[in-house]
């Protein structure tokens, strides 16, 4: 969406997660990461997707928009559906694919229709309910909008946080050094995470279409063409960082692009950076060393434009 309806669409839903807001849920998120990792002390293993990495956005995003803590494990299910990709090459697969994202795109129009609805007789102290007192212009937003904002932010609010988790710890297993200097400092978090978003970002492409003829580089790009924009490239760019291909905690400034640019910019990033914030001091604070569980092999998620794993499954030290 472009401006205007693009920047005031956009305001309503700012309010809700500028630093302010979202640090109020701070403590929230500190709850539910110490009892998450509570029930890991159990384990032998911890499976850092399923145990960890996985509950506590969705948990987060749920409460967020009103969602009941039972539906949460669908809400995760078909959130992971709508960003997955095919098996493999064959039009088998894609077909497959599109049949899944569209059954799931389905089940979440549906569900949210109903909490809609019962925010319209009864609203509560939730997103959904300020997103219908919101007005554009002295217009409510249409059945149609909000459906758009609740899908668009239960994906964007967990998927992605769940593998910006997860890809901090890939790393610190990867480079023991890295683990034990962010473990001995944990003022290094943010630097941890910033440098994660570089160089294993979550989201490695997007896809766009341009609305107007632009040039870039060069060359011209044709006004209804489609484009993909390789964030994981452009963080590994090395005319805009030094020694790209290397981890560096102590990198600044760090101008890469894993929640975008502009005016489009990612509004969950003071969430997104918080909950991982948490999550990962708390982890460093209630393990004394993390290790890739041993016969591992790393399967990465089907998709083209997410990086992650499906499983990673870690040995830890209290």
């Amino acid at each position: 969406m472009d401006p205007p309806k693009h920047t005031k669409m956009r305001n309503l839903i700012n309010k809700t997660f500028t630093p302010k807001a979202v640090n109020e849920l701070s403590q929230r998120i500190q709850d539910v990461t110490t009892s998450l990792l509570d029930q890991a002390k159990e384990k032998e293993t911890l499976e850092m997707i399923r145990d960890f990495a996985a509950p506590l956005p969705v948990i987060i995003i749920a409460e967020l928009l009103g969602v009941p803590a039972k539906d949460r494990e669908l809400f995760k299910n078909y959130s992971d559906i709508l960003v997955s990709g095919a098996e493999d090459d064959s039009n088998e697969a894609f077909n497959m694919m599109m049949k899944r994202r569209r059954e799931g795109a389905k089940f979440l129009n549906d569900y949210f229709k109903e909490i809609i609805q019962e925010r319209q007789r009864s609203p509560k102290d939730d997103l959904i309910s300020l997103l219908l007192a919101a007005e554009v212009d002295g217009e409510r937003l249409k059945e149609e909008e909000l459906l758009g904002f609740c899908i668009l932010l239960l994906v964007a609010g967990n998927e992605t946080t769940t593998n910006l988790i997860v890809n901090a710890v890939r790393y610190m297993v990867e480079d023991t050094n890295t683990q034990e200097t962010v473990q001995k400092n944990l003022s290094l978090v943010p630097n941890l995470i910033e440098e994660t978003l570089r160089f294993y970002p979550p989201i490695q492409a997007i896809g766009r279409t341009a609305t107007a003829d632009v040039e870039i580089g060069g060359h011209t790009i044709r006004k209804g063409s489609q484009v993909i924009s390789w964030v994981a490239a452009a963080n590994r760019d090395e005319q805009r960082f030094e020694q790209p291909d290397r981890f560096m905690l102590e990198r600044h400034p760090n101008p890469h692009l894993g929640f975008g640019y502009g005016i489009h910019f990612c509004l969950g990033a003071p969430l997104a950076r918080l909950e991982a914030k948490v999550a990962l001091s708390v982890l460093l604070t209630t393990f004394s060393k993390l290790e890739l569980a041993k016969h591992t092999e790393l399967e990465p998620i089907q998709s083209p434009f997410v990086f992650g794993v499906k499983s990673f499954p870690i040995q830890f030290s209290l």
